[in-house]
């Protein structure tokens, strides 16, 4: 199995069986679904009964976890799905063990692991991730494990949220040496001196780096994205071996996202610019940016270790770059290890 590969065969019948925990089958057993005699929904099908939406969603109260998913393995998570109050999504953090390891392999927010790292909602569709009318988070990154799957969701704001959940999955047998997905986070704010934000470090391989989500705000006028994004592979010090041309260049545009004196919005399957705000505005120190781009076709494979860094760059004049100092810049990485 290639989990950042293409798209699986549809068409192959083999011995893996499909499986799904929800609300309505919180174990995600054969034949579990929709038993609930108790729920959210109870009051709304209580003229109509079991097997009606009797429990869609869960309460999560202030200050609680949630365990959304124990998975015994093996197998591959296919689909995660998730809706929720949208206004607390960077207060809601999504943590995903594998196997008997007790560190999490994913432990960030939920708007950063669904490339919305600003307060307004941002919808977009792609291969890996699609965020949908108004506020239905999905995430297609297969997810393969040994022994055990464990997706908990802790409440950090200061209310009650609801939690509409549901996690699919196959039952089948993995190669022992299936990678396992991993996220990495990381703020910098403001970015300081020297202006380079590291996106991830002390990894070790082999992996492939497959995805990078960027939330920045410049902090500064003018153009922001002339910095390069860098690829420290297998024992490289001081010079990368993958070096871009510039920020906009490596999430797919040209041009400083720039056409006819705006800037311009796009989503795509493997990249994009999905968030500019205020969107009316362009060149100015206050705005907000976000952006991604999945390297599934394009995989960064690396044997012993990976580092990645981001300069942020803009223009000091029309000669002489300027060193972004005062930018706030967070970023997700996506990789398999």
């Amino acid at each position: 199995m290639n989990p950042a590969g293409s798209a699986p065969e549809l068409w192959r019948l083999d011995a893996a069986r499909t499986r799904s925990v929800s609300p309505e089958n919180p174990t995600g057993a054969a034949g579990g679904g929709a038993r609930a005699s108790t729920g959210t929904g109870a009051h709304a099908a209580r003229l109509l009964g079991p097997g009606w939406k009797v429990s869609p969603s869960i309460e999560l109260a202030p200050g609680a976890t949630a365990v959304l998913a124990d998975i015994a393995g093996p197998g591959v998570i296919r689909h995660f799905w998730l809706t929720t109050d949208r206004a607390v999504l960077r207060r809601l953090t999504l943590r995903v063990r594998w196997d008997d390891d007790p560190r999490p392999a994913i432990d960030l927010s939920l708007g950063h692991f669904f490339c919305n790292g600003w307060e307004e909602l941002a919808l977009f569709g792609s291969e890996m991730m699609v965020v949908a009318p108004a506020g239905g988070l999905n995430s297609y990154w297969p997810m393969p494990f040994h022994s055990r799957a464990r997706l908990t969701l802790h409440n950090g704001s200061d209310r009650a949220v609801p939690v509409y959940y549901q996690v699919t999955y196959t039952e089948e047998d993995l190669p022992g040496d299936a990678a396992r997905l991993h996220t990495r986070w990381r703020r910098s704010a403001p970015l300081g001196t020297p202006a380079i934000h590291t996106i991830l470090d002390g990894v070790e391989g082999p992996g492939r780096y497959v995805g990078t989500y960027l939330a920045i705000q410049p902090g500064a006028p003018g153009w922001w994205g002339e910095g390069e994004l860098k690829f420290y592979l297998d024992g490289d010090d001081e010079h990368p071996t993958l070096c871009g041309t510039g920020t906009e260049d490596y999430f797919g545009g040209a041009w400083n996202f720039d056409l006819a004196g705006t800037y311009r919005t796009y989503t795509s399957p493997y990249l994009g610019l999905h968030q500019v705000l205020p969107p009316e505005e362009i060149y100015r120190p206050h705005q907000r940016f976000g952006m991604y781009r999945w390297h599934v076709r394009d995989p960064i494979c690396f044997r012993t270790g990976l580092r990645v860094t981001l300069q942020a760059l803009g223009w000091g004049d029309s000669e002489t770059y300027l060193p972004l100092e005062h930018a706030d810049i967070a970023t997700t990485a996506w990789y398999y290890a």
